[in-house]
């Protein structure tokens, strides 16, 4: 199975031009899953069954593995069997709407408005760490791009004039609005704060860390989780906490769907309409926890 896998991610690396995290994940997926495979004894994916993909996530459940982390495995093995479809390699896709469906997919995790302002309030120096941090914390919730996104933002993808994001990776384009607070951030970190930590005229990226070099994920997210924990902030952040949070403010207060979409990129309006799910929940459970009548 290694030589269709390998195919594979050629063919999200060259055709579909996904991003490199996109591919370690698929890829990561399916090579567990073909050593799943190898210990049946099946060599190749013609031999793959709706029963062995069952059988697979039955065994990831009782491994303690989380619903989202099988909803994502699943999720590229039904996108790498479709492929195999589209070459004539396979004939049929093993991965159903039924083993779709036992999946369970699980809410993204919001923090309360109060909760944004409060995080978005802890970097408040007028150091150069402070003032960058607090550029890229505003810029996520004012756009609620990816943090792999946010990392591999240029200095030409922000509009100082204009107020807006512009991405494009090359398949999608997208433009987005960005609140004033959050542009007078990142304003201020580009004028007085880049230039200074930033030495390397070849250095296009927006943000860096303070030597002037590309900041890993790792490294973000442990600024995030710090400041997390400064603001009292109990939930667990992850490192999707402020997109999700972004997108279901704004479906809250009466944005439309298919704009949140659009801003997100999503492809498929099915991914973004898990965040009406978590609007109806939350004004579900209030009605019965508030309501005189409904206890």
């Amino acid at each position: 199975m290694k030589r269709q896998i390998d195919a594979f991610e050629q063919y999200l690396t060259v055709d579909k031009k996904a991003s490199k995290n996109t591919v370690e994940s698929y890829i990561r997926d399916l090579n567990q899953f073909s050593l799943y495979c190898t210990s049946l004894k099946i060599s190749s994916p013609q031999k793959v069954k709706t029963a062995t993909v069952d059988e697979y996530l039955r065994a990831l459940t009782k491994q303690g593995k989380s619903d989202a982390t099988k909803a994502r495995i699943s999720a590229s093995l039904r996108a790498f069997f479709r492929y195999l479809i589209s070459i004539g390699a396979v004939n049929t896709n093993p991965v159903t709407d039924a083993a779709k469906s036992k999946v369970t997919k699980k809410l993204p995790g919001v923090l309360e408005s109060q909760e944004i302002v409060k995080l978005l309030s802890q970097p408040n120096g007028d150091d150069y760490k402070s003032i960058r941090d607090k550029a890229m914390l505003e810029l996520l919730y004012a756009t609620g791009i990816k943090v792999s996104e946010l990392l591999d933002l240029k200095v030409t993808d922000f509009n100082l004039q204009l107020g807006i994001l512009h991405l494009n990776n090359g398949k999608k384009e997208r433009i987005i609005p960005i609140y004033p607070a959050a542009v007078k951030s990142v304003t201020d970190y580009l004028l007085n704060v880049r230039p200074a930590i930033v030495l390397d005229a070849n250095q296009d990226k927006l943000f860096t860390n303070m030597n002037g070099l590309a900041m890993s994920r790792q490294g973000f997210w442990k600024i995030i989780k710090q400041y997390a924990k400064d603001a009292g902030i109990k939930e667990e952040i992850t490192p999707h906490t402020l997109r999700h949070s972004f997108a279901a403010h704004l479906l809250e207060n009466g944005a439309r769907l298919q704009d949140i979409k659009e801003m997100l990129g999503h492809s498929d309006i099915s991914s973004t309409q898990i965040y009406a799910q978590y609007i109806k929940n939350k004004y579900t459970s209030n009605y019965a926890k508030f309501h005189p009548l409904a206890k």
